[in-house]
């Protein structure tokens, strides 16, 4: 028996793994989270097999609820679900440890199967997600993507720096480097290029 934390916002698809996962394996559902918050309390709370989590939520995404459950559990097993990974989150992710990758488009058999394979201590990653993995062109540093990655939720660079555990001062910094080498004006036009670009 595997038991797992289920974390997505959209609902429906949640609910529909909630009740088929058990059918397709030999899976117990411990708790369902709507919000990455309530995914680091869920896991923290019930410790599961397997955390399936989805990367894109409201407030706390995915990555950052992941970094939140390490801190606790650095040897929770993780499978995170994404639409199109995109190769800065991807290797953010594989950084902070996540051992599986499933595009959300997967068949509840094969999300079945990859869950027992992470608790058997084996790693995955789909082949169209570990495809973008190796696309590397983005010149921006790490933290310089995380900057504009709370840029583009709309925070100012106070609120950013607060987040972000840095002074304004070396915020500005990172994002000035960053309009510099995507040549653009502003810290949300640099935003969003590095978003049409896949690097965020």
């Amino acid at each position: 028996m595997t038991t797992v934390v289920l974390a997505d916002d959209e609902v429906l698809l949640r609910k529909a793994m909630a009740a088929l996962l058990p059918m397709e394996g030999d899976i117990t559902v411990l708790a369902e989270a709507e919000d990455g918050d309530t995914a680091v309390d869920a896991t923290l709370l019930h410790r599961p097999d397997v955390l399936v989590i989805d990367l894109e939520m409201p407030g706390t995404d995915g990555l950052g609820a992941v970094a939140r459950i390490r801190r606790t559990l650095p040897a929770q097993v993780i499978l995170m679900l994404t639409r199109h990974a995109r190769p800065g989150v991807l290797r953010k992710a594989l950084k902070l440890g996540v051992q599986g990758f499933v595009t959300k488009s997967a068949e509840p058999a094969h999300i079945a199967a990859v869950i027992a394979a992470l608790h058997g201590g084996r790693r995955w990653i789909d082949p169209d997600v570990s495809a973008l993995a190796v696309i590397d062109d983005c010149p921006l540093t790490d933290r310089e993507l995380d900057a504009l990655r709370v840029t583009g939720e709309g925070y100012s660079v106070v609120d950013i720096a607060a987040r972000l555990h840095l002074a304004p001062g070396t915020v500005r910094n990172y994002l000035s480097s960053a309009m510099q080498k995507t040549q653009t004006q502003t810290r949300h036009e640099a935003a969003r290029y590095a978003r049409e670009h896949d690097w965020l």
